[in-house]
C-alpha cells in the first residue's frame, strides 16, 4: 500500500546550499514515486529575517509504493541515511483537496479512528510570480494562526526555489484542525484561514496547489532534541 513520509533533518550550512542545487535524490530511487526536497522556514515570520529562510534545516516530503520501499532507502541509499539521522513521521492517506503533480493520490483513503485522533496536514503549491506580494499578505496572518495554535505540536513552512511552497502540522485532533479551517477556534481572530481561502478562490495566487491530510503511521527519531510530537501514537 503507498504511503508518505515527513522528513526533517539538520545539515552543515554548505551543504544544505549545494544540495538546494542539486537535488540529493534521484527520481530512480527504487519504490518512490515523487519527492519535494525544501528549505524549512519558520512559520510567520518576518519575510527579510534569518529565520524566514532556514538554509541548514530540511524538509522532505516524500511517497513511496510501499514500507519497505521507504525503510530500505533509509538503510541503503547515502541521502537515505542522512535523512535517517533525523525525524521523520510515516503517513497513510486520508483526503485530497486540489492537485498538485508529482504524487499519485491513492484510491484507497484511509480513515481516522475518531475525530478526536492526532492528524498530520500538508499543503504544497507552485506560485504564480506576480501574486506572491498578495499571497504573502494574506498567508502570514494564517501561518501565525497554526504556528500559535494550541492544539498544534509541530508545525514549519518551506520552500524550493522558485516557486514551490509547502506548509506542515501536526494536529492533536482532527476536530480541532477542522474548527481552525472553518473559523471555529476559540483563539484570536479565528477567521484568518477562511478569509484567505475566500481570497484565493476569488483570484488564486498559485498554478497548482492541494491540501493533505494524513493518519500519522508511526514517528521516528528527534527534531531539536524532541520527539514524540504525534499523541498517543
Amino acid at each position: 500500500m503507498s504511503i508518505f513520509s515527513y522528513h526533517l533533518v539538520e545539515l552543515p550550512f554548505f551543504d544544505a546550499v549545494k544540495r538546494i542545487f542539486s537535488n540529493p535524490i534521484s527520481k530512480n530511487t527504487k519504490g518512490l514515486i515523487h519527492s519535494e526536497y525544501m528549505t524549512a522556514m519558520t512559520l510567520g515570520s518576518p519575510i527579510f529575517s534569518p529565520s524566514r529562510f532556514l538554509i541548514g534545516q530540511v524538509a522532505v516530503f516524500m511517497q513511496w509504493e510501499n514500507e519497505a520501499a521507504l525503510k530500505n532507502y533509509l538503510e541503503q541509499n547515502s541521502f537515505g541515511r542522512i535523512l535517517a539521522k533525523g525525524w521523520h513521521v510515516r503517513l497513510s492517506f486520508v483526503r485530497e483537496w486540489g492537485k498538485f503533480s508529482g504524487f499519485k493520490i491513492p484510491n484507497h483513503k484511509d480513515e481516522l479512528d475518531s475525530p478526536n485522533s492526532p492528524v498530520v496536514a500538508v499543503t504544497i503549491a507552485r506560485m504564480k510570480p506576480f501574486a506572491v506580494p498578495r499571497f504573502i499578505h494574506w498567508g502570514r496572518p494564517v501561518e501565525k494562526l497554526v504556528r500559535d495554535h494550541p492544539e498544534t505540536t509541530l508545525s514549519l513552512a518551506s520552500v524550493k526555489f522558485p516557486n514551490t511552497v509547502s506548509t506542515f502540522s501536526i494536529w492533536k485532533t482532527e476536530k480541532e484542525m477542522t474548527n481552525m479551517v472553518r473559523g471555529h477556534s476559540q483563539v484570536e481572530k479565528p477567521k484568518r484561514h477562511s478569509d484567505a481561502m475566500k481570497e484565493r478562490k476569488r483570484k488564486d495566487f498559485h498554478f497548482e496547489f492541494t491540501t493533505l491530510r494524513f493518519k500519522p503511521l508511526s514517528e521516528f527519531g528527534k527534531w531539536k532534541g524532541q520527539s514524540n510530537f504525534i499523541p498517543n501514537i
